[in-house]
């Protein structure tokens, strides 16, 4: 309990402590203009309140990824505290922040725009089509996952027959309806659904958490949280799972996401005040990380420790819905597990229905298609939504989200390199970029070598070298560029 509570503590102080230094760093200024001013367009571009953009940002980048990915996360054992804590604090609320001030800053521009102003035209290229897929692919894990959540809830005897794939009519005809909606949230201007609903969920969300959190604290005779004595690898095949760099892949929202940056712009298009940057970007992210803490704790405390957290994962075949479903089910009560469950399909149908948005502005950018239009809007959407049904059909759910996994924190790493040279270029402390971007390009690095997925090498020790020097080179590439823009200034 003493280290959860610290972690807590620590999550909380930075809110008031690091995050006040990073609007210094970033030069926040409430007097200057902000693009919901400057570009309104009563679609995109279109002011909301403070507090409605905070719960949109905070349900925008969390979705599932604080409660699926800490219960999985902490098979590792109470080393994922120390990484969703000082990972959420220096790296995830700091990426969040600054790509979300950067964007602010350039009139809400797109972050494969933003990273093409700081990393060349090549880098640019690459994003765009990169960032595109992967909202794209993450429409598809949230149009799928949610369908088959609430078939599971329903009983349909006549539509249980399987049609392809394993998929039945049943969940055939919810991907169909949850696919209508998206389009609905996609192309329809931000306050008609986005800014109606979405605040009620990201209260949902925020609830739910501490709920479980008034059980760990009203119960820890009953629920003991395991204290971090040690770096332990403590999951069940700590050989093919090593920390570094499955836990920092596994437990990704929470304490860094790439995802996050580009769902920035969507809420920097709807802010009124530069002011308010700390609230949404850095505070949504501190929030998310006090989330995937809360769910940590539970995910050891509930099976009497990290041992039996690691049998249930095998019992349950790795499915955290289910383990959610008996956590909630055993500690707060049928009824009210009953809500957790719409509300964990409700986290998971808001995340996919942004990335759909995010896609779309960022080829409107790219194209500069104006989108004040909604038949240019149905235009961009459509081929991204039946792209997205493609995926889903022809790939099984774990590819996908094990290729998303990788993909997610790739993209962090460019984002954290494009902070470095912002902060360069503006004569700030690049420490706060270069450090966070050193360790995650090597988490990355060592990814691809390592993981199941991709090479699988047998030698960590080869494996590691290999991620060291390919670091070394990518941070050579980025000290050249940033040497070249300072020559060209």
């Amino acid at each position: 309990m003493i280290t959860f509570i610290v972690c807590l503590i620590a999550l909380i102080t930075a809110y008031f402590t690091y995050g006040r230094y990073l609007e210094k760093v970033c030069d926040i200024n409430e007097k200057n203009p902000v693009p919901s001013q400057t570009l309104y367009d009563g679609v995109d571009y279109l002011p909301l309140p403070r507090w409605k953009i905070f719960l949109i940002q905070l349900l925008n980048i969390a979705g599932l990824g604080p409660i699926f990915g800490a219960i999985l996360g902490a098979a590792y054992g109470p080393v994922a505290f120390l990484w969703i804590t000082l990972g959420g604090i220096f790296m995830g609320a700091m990426h969040d922040f600054v790509a979300g001030v950067i964007s602010l800053k350039s009139n809400g521009l797109s972050l494969p725009e933003i990273i093409g102003r700081y990393l060349g035209n090549g880098t640019k290229l690459f994003m765009r089509i990169f960032s595109v897929l992967l909202m794209v692919l993450v429409g598809a894990v949230f149009m799928s996952q949610p369908s088959e959540l609430i078939a599971s809830n329903i009983s349909a005897p006549l539509l249980e027959t399987p049609i392809y794939n394993g998929m039945t009519w049943e969940v055939f005809v919810i991907l169909i309806v949850v696919l209508i909606y998206y389009m609905m949230a996609t192309v329809l201007p931000i306050d008609k659904i986005i800014g109606r609903f979405y605040p009620i969920f990201g209260c949902l969300l925020i609830i739910m958490a501490l709920s479980i959190l008034v059980v760990l604290l009203f119960n820890s005779d009953k629920y003991v949280i395991p204290e971090l004595t040690s770096l332990e690898n403590q999951i069940a095949n700590p050989e093919k799972f090593p920390i570094i760099p499955m836990l920092f892949t596994t437990i990704a929202c929470g304490a860094l996401s790439g995802f996050h940056a580009t769902q920035s712009p969507i809420m920097a298009r709807c802010m009124t005040s530069e002011k308010e940057s700390r609230v949404v970007f850095y505070g949504a992210m501190i929030s998310e990380s006090i989330i995937a803490l809360i769910w940590a704790a539970i995910g050891m405390a509930f099976w009497g420790g990290v041992e039996g957290l690691n049998n249930a994962i095998a019992e349950y075949g790795g499915s955290a819905a289910r383990m959610i479903d008996v956590i909630t089910d055993t500690t707060l009560g049928h009824t009210i597990a009953t809500i957790v469950v719409f509300g964990i399909i409700a986290c998971a149908i808001t995340s996919g229905d942004t990335a759909f948005r995010c896609a779309r502005l960022i080829i409107a950018d790219i194209f500069n298609f104006e989108q004040k239009s909604l038949t240019k809007r149905l235009l961009v959407s459509i081929p991204l939504f039946i792209l997205a049904l493609l995926i889903i059909f022809v790939l099984p759910f774990q590819t996908i989200w094990s290729y998303f996994a990788w993909c997610n924190q790739t993209l962090a790493v460019i984002t954290l390199w494009c902070i470095t040279l912002f902060l360069a270029q503006h004569r700030r402390p690049i420490i706060i970029g270069i450090i966070p971007a050193l360790i995650m390009t090597y988490v990355c690095t060592s990814y691809i070598f390592i993981s199941p997925m991709m090479c699988n090498m047998e030698s960590r020790t080869i494996a590691y070298i290999l991620s060291g020097i390919v670091t070394l080179m990518i941070t050579f590439a980025v000290y050249k560029k940033g040497v070249q823009q300072y020559k060209n200034r």
